[in-house]
């Protein structure tokens, strides 16, 4: 089986949790439905009732056609079974409507849930895991967890079924009864041998599924690049080998699971064999044959439920895997961490400080101890230390001061540590050493919900959902009218770059914004900022992309959206940075030269050098631009 299950790793969040655990958890989201699971109950025991009398009523009736063969005695012999089986159709109607509606309430909670915590967790999740197989185990899982709610009802109504056969083969005959019994034990311990390897075939399953998704997606994303480099040969080549994983997996999986059934099969015809041997002995003495007749027809309606009982811990095990896949996900430890303020006029050493998840940011506004956060922008960075991974590290030891209302620009080679400063003021990731304040707070004590209120960000490349672009430009603020949203697009470049739109605002951006030029989306996410009014601006790159006319466009907003605010221009475009009130050079994490533009090239350093060898290129490409317009 090996080389079946290559690649089908877990992920790094996959946890291990016991049968117990999960079924105290799947029990909760069932709570809230007390009433409905007590009549679906009622009826499960009704359905039961009805088909256990089923095979009564039957082996009755055969015993009563001996004795009275009439044609009053057959007609009240198949009204009494017409009764039987359309009392249990109504029953087992009500007990799968209430069931559906329970079932779909349940996965209407857990899929909110799941998603609740899928989309709060840190950046740094969505860079390690495939956003595919997230897709799979909030939507594919999270459906197959309904097994375990049909499988469980299934299984209640099997048992009483059971139970009502066994009472009335015991009025029949004790010892034979007796012998059955006795030999359903071993019917439980055949099926519960596949328990641990139903639930591991199920849940590679689920993890080639999830791969599978995640190409796909992938694929999708990435055609356009595909396409240019006729790779489109590449990627099917890709699917089909994962493709026919999945097909061995579930073949796999198919052949565990329904294997089952052939032993249980088995075992169940040898259990009759020897009740019927035994039987076919005590008819010699204490059974008449009419009496072992009607037992051994009981006898056969026995079995099944038994074996479906017996079978369903392992059938189980396809749901509590999903269960399992889906809890990981939610219980999955965040690396953004979140600490309790100190009270007001104690100090606390960090061993002191209470951690909780600050990506909930509902909770943190509950909590007391965490603040709404100031709104000046005095930004301060001590000592920092961070890193994506435990293998290199951007920011070794970075202290800044940020005065509010400063301007600053950050400029370096790329990777020198620019835009992990910018995701660090946005709480994206989590700082492994230091502190970061803001106007005296280590930004970790303020409700994150308030805190993120009072940043806006511009990244190099802006996502754009579907819709118009005023419903793009009003994101951060919903309830903003439609002459708000208009001032807030007139912001940048008077509003001229309107005009190129087919319907103005609201022109519709595609998937993506797949409909917008990429300059046209920079200066969408612009204004989507000004909107915000942010009392934090930070600029990541953000003309990086785009051609030198949309560039000056955005200039020429720039200087009215970062009046008054505290800005961080992180860029490595001359005509980004150049009016900045200080420039911040780094290289490997650390500050090389400091100061302002003139002052720099006047020293001659690193950044001189820099402007010499790329941002001068881009003065005269700037300046022949301009005059060219003229």
């Amino acid at each position: 089986m090996g080389f079946i299950l290559d690649g089908l790793e877990t992920e790094s969040y996959d946890r291990q949790y016991s049968d117990r655990e999960l079924l105290e958890r799947i029990v909760g989201y069932f709570r809230p439905h007390r009433g409905r699971m007590g009549l679906i109950a009622v009826m499960i025991t009704l359905n039961s009732v009805m088909g256990a009398l089923g095979p009564i009523v039957i082996a009755r009736a055969v015993g009563l056609l001996e004795t009275n063969p009439t044609t009053t005695t057959m007609l009240l012999i198949a009204l009494g079974v017409s009764l039987v089986g359309a009392s249990a159709w109504v029953f087992n109607y009500i007990r799968q409507s209430f069931s559906a509606r329970v079932t779909s309430n349940v996965i209407l909670q857990l899929r909110d849930d799941v998603f609740n915590a899928t989309v709060r967790h840190d950046m740094s999740f969505y860079d390690e895991h495939p956003s595919g197989k997230i897709v799979s185990r909030v939507t594919s899982d999270t459906q197959d967890f309904a097994e375990v709610v049909n499988l469980t009802l299934n299984m209640i109504s099997q048992v009483l079924l059971v139970v009502m056969l066994i009472a009335y083969l015991l009025s029949v005959n004790v010892r034979l009864t007796l012998l059955l019994i006795a030999m359903a034990p071993f019917a439980a311990i055949i099926a519960l041998s596949f328990r641990r390897l139903a639930r591991r075939v199920t849940q590679n399953a689920r993890r080639v599924t999830a791969i599978i998704n995640a190409q796909i997606q992938e694929s999708i994303s990435g055609i356009l690049i595909a396409k240019s480099f006729r790779q489109e040969a590449a990627i099917y080549a890709t699917f089909d080998t994962n493709n026919r994983q999945g097909y061995r997996v579930g073949l796999t999986r198919g052949l565990t699971l329904s294997g089952i059934f052939p032993l249980m099969g088995l075992a169940s015809g040898l259990g009759t064999a020897i009740v019927f041997f035994a039987g076919g002995l005590a008819t010699r003495s204490a059974i008449a044959p009419a009496e072992w007749y009607l037992f051994m027809q009981t006898v056969g309606f026995f079995w099944f439920p038994v074996t479906s009982i017996a079978s369903f811990w392992s059938q189980f095990q396809d749901g509590l895997s999903a269960a399992e896949r889906v809890f990981a996900l939610i219980d999955r430890e965040p690396k953004v961490m979140q600490v309790a303020a100190e009270p007001v006029g104690q100090r606390m050493s960090n061993d002191e400080l209470r951690v909780t998840n600050e990506e909930d940011s509902s909770l943190a506004t509950r909590h007391s101890s965490f603040v709404a956060p100031p709104t000046r922008g005095h930004i301060e960075f001590r000592h920092v230390r961070f890193s994506y991974t435990e293998r290199e590290v951007v920011l070794p030891d970075f202290s800044l001061d940020i005065r509010a209302g400063e301007t600053v620009a950050l400029v370096g080679h790329t990777g020198a540590g620019k835009s992990s400063i910018g995701k660090l003021i946005t709480r994206f990731y989590e700082f492994q050493g230091g502190q970061i304040l803001l106007d005296g707070r280590d930004i970790r004590t303020l409700d994150l919900g308030q805190y993120r209120l009072q940043i806006g960000l511009v990244p190099q490349e802006p996502f754009l959902f579907s819709g118009s672009v005023a419903d793009n430009i009003r994101y951060g603020r919903p309830e903003a009218s439609e002459e708000q949203v208009l001032a807030a697009a007139r912001t940048i470049s008077g509003g001229e770059w309107l005009a190129a739109l087919p319907a103005g605002l609201q022109t519709d951006v595609g998937e993506r914004g797949s409909s917008l030029s990429m300059g046209q989306r920079q200066l969408v996410a612009l204004a989507r900022v000004v909107l915000k009014d942010p009392a934090i601006f930070i600029l990541d790159e953000a003309t990086a992309s785009i051609d030198p006319f949309t560039e000056t466009q955005i200039q020429e907003g720039l200087q009215d959206i970062m009046r008054d605010r505290t800005s961080l221009i992180i860029a490595h475009r001359l005509f980004t940075v150049r009016h900045a009130d200080r420039i911040i050079v780094m290289g490997d994490g650390r500050i090389i030269e400091e100061g302002r533009h003139e002052e720099l090239l006047a020293a001659g350093g690193y950044y001189a050098e820099l402007y010499n060898t790329y941002f001068r290129h881009q003065s005269l490409d700037y300046v022949e631009k301009r005059v060219w317009e003229a």
